[in-house]
């Protein structure tokens, strides 16, 4: 199954913060440093095993893990600059992790800790990867999840993704479905 996940789960290097606002209650979205390295690890680590094991199982989860979730990946993606936290009042609370596929730009994973729901957390994170993605130039965002992450079918289509195609995963394994979010028709959101 492809790597490429993006959700909240159920009930350029970084040289400092780079400051985009959040809706209120003290959320801060920032470029993840090398600080963050723990924080993130964390959410990953607290969250997949959440959303994965009731959909794949637990040997996906441990797989899953073990190849996306290791300090080396974390570490290349922040220090590539493709790596945002969500703090709140001071604590990391969700993540964003994106960057190239080919020619596409790919939200490669969102996640905010499930007690931090509910406070537009997801929707900041979401809100800056577009604006990365129109820095960059780039007319869409691209996303992929299992099939059966109903949270995160939801999510997505609440901000304005729509099903592309599915990618079948074999083993046993949900199928991967693609989604993606035009970004020309919606020039005159505030991202």
């Amino acid at each position: 199954m492809s790597g490429i996940e993006s959700t909240n789960p159920p009930d350029p290097a970084a040289e400092g913060p780079d400051p985009a606002e959040g809706p209120g209650d003290g959320l801060l979205v920032r470029t993840a440093g090398g600080d963050d390295l723990e924080a993130v690890l964390s959410i990953g680590h607290r969250t997949w095993p959440l959303i994965h094991e009731p959909i794949a199982g637990l040997d996906y989860v441990a797989m899953g893990l073990a190849k996306w979730w290791t300090a080396d990946v974390v570490t290349a993606s922040i220090r590539q600059g493709r790596t945002l936290v969500a703090e709140l009042q001071g604590t990391v609370v969700g993540m964003a992790a994106f960057g190239p596929q080919d020619d596409e730009f790919v939200m490669w994973k969102l996640y905010v800790l499930p007690e931090h729901h509910g406070r537009g957390v997801g929707s900041a994170l979401m809100d800056a990867v577009v604006a990365r993605a129109r820095e960059a130039g780039h007319p869409r965002i691209t996303v992929a999840y299992p099939d059966g992450n109903a949270y995160a079918e939801r999510f997505h289509r609440a901000h304005g993704f729509v099903e592309t195609h599915r990618e079948p995963s074999g083993s046993g394994l949900p199928d991967t479905v693609w989604m993606v979010r035009e970004l020309a028709a919606q020039e005159g959101e505030n991202a």
